[in-house]
């Protein structure tokens, strides 16, 4: 009888160390699903086509805002395809591969484009930096309620008025793009329609590759072009020393879509500030971050406008400024060859 007591009692025993011991499990199940683990970090995934002055000054411009915010949720990751089609493809895939991107940050439109495409069905908030035009690129509709952003277009107005600024009795513009940039074409084509309303002479010439770029400048320049304008191209802005060898080797002035181009030789600009394009970028993904949602935020265009001229560059072309051309103008590059780039 006393041992049949014993074995009952050892059974509860055993039933009741049991019961703990799965609640105990529970405990510490719930207890790393509250806690601040990797999984309740916010990954923002930073992705450019390549390297270049612009597209660099965005991407840091970005991080240094998103650190300013003290935000310990926020990791941050970047990615350069280093002006490779097939791997800006293969990033994006092995991103949405990963399933870790909470947020995806694609610098120019080809970015933004590939981005949209391998993150297509995944709702994924996709913010774009620097795209000439969001709804020619297929990033504005019913289809990309995920997607915003902020575009750096610049009026086709204010570029012809750049160069009326500085060269009055201008008679030919020549516009110079990269065929297979997006952005550049939008920007140029609209420049152009602006001159046909206007009855400005202009000339075009479009390069497949930077190859040709020298080869370009030079035949703009033959068909008598007093200006060579170049916009938001990303490729052109990466062979800067190139086309301004080219450029200011006949005294052309070179103008352009961005303050870093100038930095880089151009000869002026009004238009892109990339610095402020990056904190509207950052702005819009701690927005995000919060819990609001892509299509509630409509894409952005800049607030404020870059009016930069290079000194350096206009003493190379035998160009002399007024005080009233200079007007309204920050300069970028001193004749001596100082740069206030980034300052």
């Amino acid at each position: 009888m006393k041992n049949k007591k014993f074995v009952s009692m050892l059974v509860v025993l055993m039933l009741f160390a049991t019961m703990l011991l799965f609640a105990a499990c529970g405990s510490e199940s719930a207890g790393n699903d509250d806690s601040g683990t990797q999984a309740d970090k916010i990954t923002v995934a930073i992705v450019q086509p390549m390297s270049h002055t612009s597209l660099d000054q965005i991407r840091e411009t970005i991080i240094s805002e998103l650190e300013a915010a003290g935000r310990d949720d926020i990791e941050i990751v970047t990615a350069n395809a280093n002006n490779d089609t097939n791997a800006l493809t293969t990033i994006m895939q092995n991103y949405r591969a990963d399933g870790q991107v909470d947020i995806l940050v694609p610098i120019a439109t080809s970015t933004a484009q590939s981005a949209k495409a391998a993150f297509d069905g995944m709702e994924t908030p996709i913010v774009f930096a620097a795209v000439s035009d969001p709804a020619a690129a297929g990033l504005t509709g019913e289809d990309c309620t995920y997607i915003t952003g902020v575009s750096n277009n610049i009026p086709s107005a204010e570029i012809v008025k750049l160069i009326s600024n500085f060269q009055p009795e201008y008679q030919k513009i020549g516009f110079l793009y990269t065929s297979s940039e997006p952005n550049s074409v939008s920007t140029i084509n609209a420049a152009k329609a602006y001159c046909d309303e206007n009855n400005i002479a202009y000339e075009e010439c479009s390069i497949a590759n930077l190859s040709e770029l020298q080869t370009a400048v030079e035949t703009l320049i033959s068909k008598g072009v007093d200006a060579l304008y170049t916009g938001n191209d990303n490729s052109i802005a990466s062979a800067m020393p190139t086309y301004i060898d080219a450029a200011y080797a006949k005294n052309i002035p070179v103008y352009c879509g961005a303050d870093s181009m100038v930095a880089d030789g151009g000869f002026a600009t009004i238009g892109v500030d990339y610095v402020q394009l990056g904190k509207q970028v950052a702005a819009m993904i701690l927005k995000i971050a919060d819990g609001a949602a892509p299509a509630d935020l409509p894409y952005e265009t800049l607030a404020e406008y870059a009016k930069f001229v290079n000194l350096q560059a206009a003493s190379t072309i035998g160009m002399d400024l007024t005080d009233e051309m200079l007007e309204g103008y920050t300069v970028l590059v001193e004749e001596d060859g100082t740069n206030h780039f980034g300052e």
